[in-house]
């Protein structure tokens, strides 16, 4: 959608002229042989941003999450997941397809996280009768809000003391450091593995990374290649990560900001469904409009908005500015002043 202002979600970003320029002078080598410079120097970066020994690029988050938790679960064991958490409603059912690990799903509170009273309740009894719960799995960003560092203490003690092993989804971990003011490695403390897209908010173009253990990231490596991962010349993708994370993670700063604007403006028209934004996503679920024309009228003035089932997702990243906030502004100005369908 070039030429838009795409508030669809912080994947859409394009790689600027520095970031190309770093990739197309990037030195490679062939990655499945273990001797790309570029995809180790990438790997070694995310282990100490995250506070890990070691870590793996991947091609996706999606593969990084199944890898990890296959890499913690074997066949017939279980895993503890948000009702509502990336790993269990958007990442195709993978765990149990392709890992024959059981998922049981807790309640998410409001705010992302799950009651401790919740995850000791359905940690199983060694019983045969039962799956064998593994691994406890967050999600931090959790829809653009920030789980407080205190509970991921306090949520990733229990598992211990239950000798369970932890896995977060840190997807947009780096907006949660840049709101609490933690560094990322602080947020990823208490969780054995964790997940870092580099393809969201912080702009490159494909990758993720899966940093912890040197042992369970060896795990992970094998999985990575039986899942189809094993890429090649990837020194020209970790170089638009590098540059990534060195350029633009305080820049989320910016992202955040914006998105308290735009849920400032929208709030004039619409409810927010989640109140004011935490991160870099504003939502809405609008009941006294047609939402599908809505988003017709918004596309004809160049703006494009995410959401699905009657909600409305903003997501503010590096390809949207100012300016794109006071167009959306115009645009619900006529809108409902009666100039666009109601």
């Amino acid at each position: 959608m070039t030429g838009m202002d795409d508030f669809r979600s912080d994947t859409v970003t394009r790689p600027d002229a520095a970031m190309r320029a770093v990739m197309a002078s990037a030195a490679v080598g062939d990655a499945v042989y273990e001797d790309c410079p570029t995809t180790h120097r990438l790997e070694a970066m995310a282990a100490e941003r995250l506070g890990k020994e070691a870590a793996l690029f991947f091609p996706t988050g999606t593969q990084s999450n199944l890898a990890a938790l296959m890499a913690h679960c074997g066949r017939g064991d279980e895993y503890l997941v948000g009702h509502k958490a990336h790993t269990f409603l958007y990442e195709g059912g993978g765990a149990a397809v392709l890992g024959s690990i059981q998922p049981q799903p807790l309640p998410n509170e409001p705010d992302g996280t799950i009651s401790l009273a919740a995850i000791e309740d359905a940690i199983k009894p060694d019983d045969f009768h039962h799956a064998r719960t593994r691994l406890l799995t967050l999600e931090n960003t959790f829809s653009g809000s920030v789980l407080d560092p205190a509970y991921l203490e306090a949520a990733t003690g229990l598992a211990r003391r239950h000798g369970l092993g932890t896995h977060l989804d840190g997807a947009r971990l780096m907006n949660a450091s840049v709101a609490t003011g933690c560094e990322a490695d602080v947020l990823a403390r208490g969780f054995d593995t964790v997940s870092l897209c580099l393809s969201k908010g912080l702009g490159a173009p494909v990758g993720s990374v899966l940093a912890g253990p040197r042992d369970l990231i060896q795990a992970a490596r094998r999985l990575r290649k039986m899942l189809g991962g094993g890429m090649r010349q990837t020194g020209i993708l970790a170089a638009a990560g590098i540059h990534a994370l060195e350029h633009n993670v305080a820049r989320l700063a910016d992202d955040h900001a914006r998105a308290a604007r735009l849920a400032d403006v929208l709030a004039a028209f619409l409810e927010l469904g989640s109140g004011p934004a935490q991160t870099n996503m504003v939502f809405m679920t609008p009941v006294a409009i047609d939402v599908d024309a809505f988003r017709r009228f918004l596309a004809d003035r160049g703006i494009a908005v995410g959401g699905r089932y009657g909600n409305l997702r903003w997501v503010t990243h590096l390809d949207v500015d100012n300016a794109s906030v006071d167009r959306v502004q115009a645009a619900c100005e006529d809108y409902f002043s009666g100039d666009g369908p109601h």
